[in-house]
Order: C-alpha cells, then structure tokens, then sequence
C-alpha cells in the first residue's frame, strides 16, 4: 500500500507538498504574540528584505514612522526586531524601562569576531564589570582631569603641523584625523602614541577603516540576516572576518610585549591594569585574556571612529559655510587669540562654537539606529507586548531630526542650540545614546571634539578646492561618513 501511494505521488505533487510544508513552519516560527507591535506584509522566510534601502536604510525607517507610528515591528531572515522612534518612546526604552532592555543580541557579525565578549556586544554581569572596570581604569588615567587634556593638546600641536605641511593645497585629511585621535585611546590602551609616518599603524588604521565602511555593505547586511546561508560565500563579511584576525594579532602582540616587561605594583596604561586584574581573577572568568582582547579592540574602534568621523564632517560643513567658519574663527580670535592653545576651561565662553560643534553632531548623526538591544524580560511598551529575547533598535535619527524638537531640522543651524546668545542644551541632543549604556567614552569625546576643532580653526581656514564640488552625500559603514573629500587648510 505505501509502495503505491508513493508511486502514485508525482514529483510535482512532492514539491507542492514541501513548499506548503515550508510555508507553514515559517508561518509558525515567525508567528508574532498578541498585542505585538504592527508590522508591513512581509514574504516568506527573507521578511521585510523586498522594503529596505541598503544604501539609506534611514528613508525605510521614516517611511513606515509615518505609517505606523512609533513603535512598530519589522523581520530580516529569521530575525526579528522592534524599532522605537521619539524621545519620549527612546526615553522609555533606555532610561525608564532601562534594565528591561541592558543586554546585547547577538549579531552574527559580531559574534563570529568577538563572542559577545568586550564593552560593546556583552551583556549582563560580563558587562557590568567590564563597563566599571574600564571607566575606573579611564579615569585613573586622566579622563576628566588636566594631564589628559595635556596629552590632547600636545597632539592638536602634531595635527596642525601636518595640516600645515600641505601648504594650503588640496589634501584628504582622513589619516591624518584618524591617527591624531587614535593617538588619544592608544596612550591610555597601549602607553604610547604613533607617529604620522609610522607604516604599521596606517596599516592598522587602513585595516580599521575598511572593516567600518564593509559593515554598510549588502553582502554584511544580508551576512546578518541570513548567517548560515551567506557564510559560505564570498564576500565583504569575508574581508570583515581577515580584517579582525589581523587587528586582534596586533592587540595580541602587544599584549605580549606588556608581559614582558610587566611590573604587578605599577600600572602603565589599560592593559597593565587589566593584567592586574587577571591575575588576582577570583575564578569567576569574567577577567581573563580574551576579553582583555576584545575590550581593547572597542576601545581602539569607538575611541577613534566615532570621534574622528565627526571631525571630518566639522570641517566638510565649515568648508560649505565659510560664513559660520567665520564666526566661530572671530569667537576664537576673541576668547583664545593666536598666542596660546584651546583649553577646556574656554569652552564655556564660547557660547557659538559650542553650539557649531553640537549642530555638526546633531546633523551628522554618524550612528543613526543606536547600538542593538535585547529584551531581557517580557515587557509592555506604549501597550504594546515585546516578548523577552526581542531585539530592539532605538531610532536616534527620530530624536535628532525631530521637526518638533528643532525649527530647522534638515538644515544645519547652530542657532538650534542657542538661546539668548548664550549656549543651549537640549534633551533632544542624544548621539551618544543616554541610560546605563550610553557611550563610556563622552567625556572624553566632547573634549577631543573641542580641543581638536578649536585648534584647526585657529590656525585654519578650510576651503574647498578650486573647481571642485564637495558633496554632504554620506557613506554607510557602522557610522555614517562623509564621502572621501579634499579639502584646503589655508593658514591664518
């Protein structure tokens, strides 16, 4: 009897059979709870793939903001995720309801490099006592205090004068950008800076950039989506995956030199106090040498390309608007003069180069979605139901471009954070995230960012090359860059 039911089943029978089959359990899979969050029709097994922009995944977002509000659902392969957009609904997510969405979902391409190890993709006591520990270490070593300010300044003195080894001719400042604030996190990381001319370290820093630009790419994207399909072919996750292999051997080298010469009672930089820690470990493994690895990787990541990024696009917006370069070079000619350096202490009288810096922030918005989420516990959000185990991303482009918040948006205006002359802080200005696991790095970002944009501008004036056109046209990456550009310092 079975023989002949099978042999009475045609092929055509079989494949209607399998593809029902398949629909079915991935209707089930993909089954949302009640009161879930509203989402767009999606296809089988590929999700919301058919709606994204992956050169400006930002224009989808906006998109379905304005058809479902708030707060609203979408699926990537077998992933789905939560996008939460306003302040008030971003407040909720990081600080009300800040403990029911702490941890880290795992991101194929970051758990492939990093096993959700480090500052970054941790989570849970792994990342309390990573996160403390740094920020101790951090501060021990300068962060908020005179002698760190002295080392950031000492190396504003390094970039001016390689900016003006071009002598007013066209140049790309990006190496030069990346390595004189690369040098800030590597003297508090490895004990010493690098010099511009140094091979290993361009490579390094070349090795840094291409792994931020690849993570925009389709083929990562769809890495993240669709892991175990993707893994197999070639690739921009490929290069991604050599990449960390040779920045992870650079940290190891290091490490090892540090061991060499390591002395228990003193501690040097980052990794000497971290090898303090290893060895007096109480056996509960959250110290050991792999994380030492991976925490000092985030470091060297976040500590160089947020901050840099962000300068290249202040001198990018300063090129495109002498007249508001010219104001805050007036402000500084003022409050400065040319006879000494920029110091932390200025920055509270210079009301209108401060709100520069905050607008050049505000519209570069280099991380648009914030850093992943994962809910820890079943939760209720704005009546909606978010199971535990539900990634969420908090929309910080909502927030920064919020016609709302600010009278011009789309249009860069310092005056957004100006009131009476004098300087405004907003609730709504959250590009280093806000909660518990808001950027570590802030204090010293928001320092680099005035003492190195200060400096340029008191030595420079940035114009764009003559016949040229320069474009406000980014690049996606894991932050949103300016497009390669040349630029002139023009000294002063």
């Amino acid at each position: 009897m079975l023989r002949f039911l099978w042999e009475s089943i045609s092929l055509q029978m079989l494949l209607i059979f399998l593809i029902v089959f398949l629909l079915v359990a991935d209707h089930m899979k993909h089954r949302k709870p009640k009161h879930f969050p509203p989402s767009p029709f999606s296809l089988p097994f590929v999700g919301h793939i058919h709606l994204l922009n992956f050169s400006n995944p930002q224009i989808t977002v906006q998109k379905l903001t304005e058809k479902y509000g708030d707060i609203f659902s979408m699926q990537m392969g077998s992933t789905s995720f939560v996008f939460v957009n306003g302040l008030r609904m971003v407040k909720e997510v990081l600080v009300n309801q800040g403990e029911n969405f702490i941890d880290r979902p795992e991101i194929p391409l970051d758990r492939d490099v990093f096993s959700k190890m480090g500052l970054i993709s941790s989570s849970g006591n792994l990342w309390k006592q990573q996160r403390r520990f740094t920020l101790t270490t951090l501060r021990n070593f300068g962060l908020g205090k005179r002698t760190l300010e002295e080392r950031i300044q000492e190396e504003c003195r390094c970039l001016v004068d390689v900016f003006g080894d071009e002598q007013g001719k066209p140049f790309n400042p990006h190496f030069k950008i990346n390595n004189a604030v690369s040098n800030i996190i590597c003297s508090i990381t490895f004990g010493n800076r690098f010099d511009y001319h140094d091979e290993e370290f361009q490579r390094l820093l070349q090795l840094m950039d291409e792994t931020v630009s690849l993570h925009g790419t389709i083929m990562s994207q769809l890495y993240n989506s669709f892991p175990s399909i993707i893994k197999f072919l070639p690739g921009s996750h490929q290069t991604i995956f050599k990449n960390w292999r040779l920045l992870k051997s650079f940290v190891k080298e290091k490490i090892s030199k540090h061991k060499e010469d390591w002395n228990p009672s003193e501690s040097r930089d980052f990794i000497d106090s971290y090898l303090q820690e290893i060895a007096k470990d109480n056996g509960d493994g959250i110290f050991q040498e792999e994380n030492l690895v991976a925490c000092t990787l985030d470091l060297l990541f976040a500590g160089t390309e947020t901050t840099s990024t962000t300068i290249r696009w202040a001198l990018l917006y300063m090129a495109l608007y002498p007249e508001i370069q010219a104001r805050v070079q007036a402000e500084i000619d003022t409050v400065i003069g040319q006879a000494r350096q920029p110091a932390l202490e200025d920055r509270g009288n210079m009301p209108y180069t401060n709100a520069v810096i905050h607008e050049v922030q505000r519209k570069a918005n280099i991380i648009p979605f914030n850093v992943p989420r994962l809910t820890v516990k079943d939760t209720v959000l704005d009546g909606f139901h978010i199971p535990k185990g539900t990634v969420l991303l908090t929309n910080l482009t909502s927030v920064l471009f919020d016609k709302n918040e600010f009278e011009t948006p789309d249009t860069f205006n310092p005056g957004h954070f100006l009131k009476d002359g004098q300087f405004w802080k907003r609730e709504s200005f959250v590009p280093f995230s806000i909660g518990k696991r808001a950027c570590l790095g802030e204090v010293l970002a928001r320092s680099e960012l005035f003492l190195f944009f200060t400096a340029l501008l008191q030595k420079f004036t940035f114009q764009v090359p003559p016949d040229t056109t320069l474009s406000l046209q980014f690049k996606l990456g894991i932050t949103i860059a300016p497009q390669p550009y040349k630029i002139c310092a023009m000294p002063r």
